[in-house]
């Protein structure tokens, strides 16, 4: 059963951080400035409450649901197509989907299994291919704004992605795609080499086998795959993970490559026989590609993952890596 929105009114009193008081409690908050307006020190607010109640971990704050004082004359005209439709943050976007689907497209692939294999995955593609040009491509199961990733802003500053569209349900992102399909087809129009596919931050988990933001990946890569394009999963991986079910092989990836209904390729880090090992009766072709950890650390780029470092958590890393590297080898074979 659906729960209420828990909603509370609210007076920004920082901006930088964002904090809003709320019945006289100052409290951490996120406001998505690119739906919603600009934030200021007085503005009246309503914020949804749930989260930093709830003492979620990469949830932990209120999020803004609407500027009582400055947010209420906002909005454009433009084509007749909505995002967040039927609920009370609709609103207009210009579909980045192409009217004539044909020719095939022919970038490549990489389906990332959350927000995390971003950037390591992104960086090493940039070091295996200087000049590839690879963009980003939101999906559904975690964080849906397109403005609150930190990670795609500095990856676009650094000239490492050229691009980011958010496909329904994300929202935000430079471009809009109604779809994960419609996002991966316009990719040859973009100007793209090579798609990294996955979740914003902050992936949805419920301990069960199949209610979790890693499935995203399934419904990512049969997208791929029904386009013909070079498909490649980044698997979840964890040496330092202390729950079970994440620790090697993550149960969120086990299910998206028990599920596949076509081969895909899997990448892994040179010299992890044991976890080739264990992806091996799946039925996909795995194989290994180089991952960079020195690298990656001295870039300035995130070496952190649910408050465990590089150093502390190195299997995390590596797989995306070796992703990055593997797509690099994929795009230099179809001749991109």
């Amino acid at each position: 059963m659906a729960g209420r929105l828990k909603l509370r009114r609210g007076r920004v009193v920082s901006t930088a951080p964002l904090e809003i008081d709320v019945e006289g409690e100052r409290r951490r908050a996120w406001a998505d400035e690119v739906l919603l307006g600009e934030m200021r020190v007085g503005d009246e607010v309503v914020v949804n409450v749930a989260a930093l109640d709830l003492g979620l971990g990469s949830g932990g704050f209120d999020v803004v649901h609407v500027n009582l004082t400055r947010g209420l004359r906002g909005g454009v005209d433009g084509p007749h197509v909505m995002k967040l439709n039927y609920t009370s943050l609709q609103h207009v976007v210009e579909p980045v989907e192409r009217r004539d689907p044909n020719p095939r497209p022919s970038a490549c692939a990489l389906i990332l299994p959350l927000h995390g294999h971003l950037a390591p995955a992104a960086w090493a593609l940039a070091r295996a291919a200087p000049g590839l040009r690879a963009g980003y491509v939101q999906t559904g199961g975690g964080a849906l704004p397109g403005s609150f990733s930190r990670d795609v802003k500095e990856l676009q500053e650094r000239r490492i992605l050229a691009g980011h569209v958010s496909a329904a349900p994300a929202y935000g992102g430079e471009h809009e795609a109604l779809s994960t399909i419609g996002a991966l087809d316009a990719a040859g129009d973009l100007g793209w080499d090579a798609v990294l596919v996955g979740p914003g931050p902050g992936i949805i988990g419920s301990e069960t086998a199949y209610g979790h933001g890693g499935m995203a990946a399934l419904d990512s890569a049969h997208a791929a795959l029904s386009l013909g394009l070079p498909t490649i999963i980044s698997p979840r991986l964890s040496s330092g993970d202390p729950r079970k079910r994440h620790l090697g092989l993550s149960h969120h990836t086990r299910a998206v490559l028990e599920l596949l209904l076509a081969p895909v390729e899997v990448a892994v880090p040179e010299g992890g026989p044991e976890i080739a090992s264990a992806l091996e009766p799946f039925g996909h072709r795995i194989l290994a590609a180089p991952a960079d950890l020195d690298g990656y650390g001295a870039s300035g780029l995130p070496t952190a993952t649910m408050g465990r470092s590089l150093s502390e958590d190195p299997l995390f890393f590596a797989a995306p890596l070796a992703a990055g590297s593997l797509l690099a080898r994929s795009v230099a074979a179809q001749g991109l």
